[in-house]
């Protein structure tokens, strides 16, 4: 029962769609009918309100973060198993929220956040490979898969084993909602920072 309650918790709190919420309660319009339609902060940078954009990346990162930090605190006992519950749980309502009919966002702000809480050392790792893969491509997709996929090879590394099985399964997540991307890559036409599709 405690187990299915944090998974709840974690959902619920992951599925709040700040990026919806804040476009439109500042007049930026659905976010959903704009740009690729996604609920995070690379499409609300979109509407050209850099500001939201910024705010819906940390929100969207906290609602990872705070899932993990009540589990740690309402649940002592598990350790571990209710962090990792928990912040998947956030993730997975991220990416497919109840109240949008199971159509989020991508996951890499969320899964952020959560790596963070969990051990920071993951999250700055993660961090650093996302932006300097963004930077260094030119493509913010490439630069969140990559961040994604560095995680659980860090929590790994750092001997955090049950991390690292949870952040994996989490990072498949990420690679999947990004499958179009993906394809685009292939296909060499996925849109670069600063370029006139990604404009």
């Amino acid at each position: 029962m405690t187990i299915v309650l944090l998974a709840l918790g974690g959902y619920l709190l992951g599925s709040i769609p700040f990026g919806v919420i804040l476009t439109r309660l500042f007049g930026a319009g659905d976010l959903r009918q704009i740009g690729s339609g996604n609920i995070g902060a690379t499409n609300v940078l979109r509407t050209g309100r850099k500001g939201l954009a910024a705010a819906t990346l940390i929100l969207d990162g906290a609602k990872g973060a705070v899932a993990v930090l009540l589990a740690r605190h309402f649940v002592p006992g598990l350790g571990a198993d209710a962090a990792m519950i928990a912040g998947a749980a956030a993730m997975i309502g991220h990416c497919y929220p109840v109240w949008l009919t199971f159509r989020g966002g991508k996951g890499v702000a969320t899964l952020l956040g959560l790596s963070l809480a969990l051990a920071w050392p993951i999250g700055v790792i993660f961090a650093l490979v996302w932006l300097g893969t963004a930077l260094l491509s030119r493509i913010s997709s490439l630069g969140g898969m990559a961040g994604a996929v560095a995680a659980p090879i860090a929590a790994l590394a750092l001997g955090q084993r049950t991390y690292a099985v949870g952040l994996a399964a989490l990072a498949v997540v990420v690679l999947w909602r990004h499958r179009e991307n993906i394809a685009r890559l292939r296909a060499g036409t996925e849109p670069r920072i600063g370029g006139k599709k990604d404009a």
